[in-house]
């Protein structure tokens, strides 16, 4: 077994707790969905967008066990934050749940794009799968968006705050 760089130790840490928290804040968004909040059409899109991350998920939690990866200590914190934040942001509506993940992605491009950016040739296979799943991820962002995430008034507010929660996550799940 190859050694792991420390490097991208980091990235696989930080990308599993990120995908697992994009599941957990789709699962609190279909929490809202199947209870509080009716919208088939919301719950149908949420869902299909959560298979991806499951998908993402898996790959990094195979990753962490394979190259014995410690995950961030901050799993079971992050998993409650992120099941109310997509609770909380679809008890606003359609605009707050598809602004979450627009806000969320937006986040994403930017991280995802700077890993591939610093993944050299000896890790192709996982530069590979992090530029797949950055697609998926925009491909999100723009479901948000035709699906009527907005940024106006009280949005714009909510952007800033999903972001600076997301950026503050990443920072602190690389390093612990």
């Amino acid at each position: 077994m190859k050694k792991t760089s420390s490097k991208v130790e980091e990235f696989i840490r930080v990308d599993h707790a990120g995908e697992r928290g994009a599941v957990k804040i789709y699962e609190g968004q279909l929490l809202a969905l199947n209870t509080l909040v009716k919208n088939e059409d919301l719950k149908k899109t949420i869902e299909e967008m959560k298979v991806h991350e499951m998908e993402h998920c898996q790959f990094f939690e195979k990753e962490i066990k394979k190259r014995n990866i410690k995950p961030t200590k901050f799993l079971p914190l992050w998993d409650l934050l992120g099941v109310g934040l997509g609770f909380g942001s679809t008890l606003l509506g359609k605009k707050g749940a598809m602004l979450c993940t627009a806000s969320v992605e937006e986040v994403i491009d930017k991280h995802y794009l700077n890993q591939i950016n610093q993944l050299g040739s000896e890790e192709k296979e996982l530069k590979k799968k992090i530029t797949k799943f950055r697609e998926d991820e925009l491909h999100h962002k723009d479901i948000a968006y035709e699906k009527g995430a907005s940024k106006k008034g009280f949005y714009s507010i909510l952007d800033k705050i999903i972001k600076t929660g997301s950026k503050i996550a990443i920072n602190i799940s690389e390093k612990v």
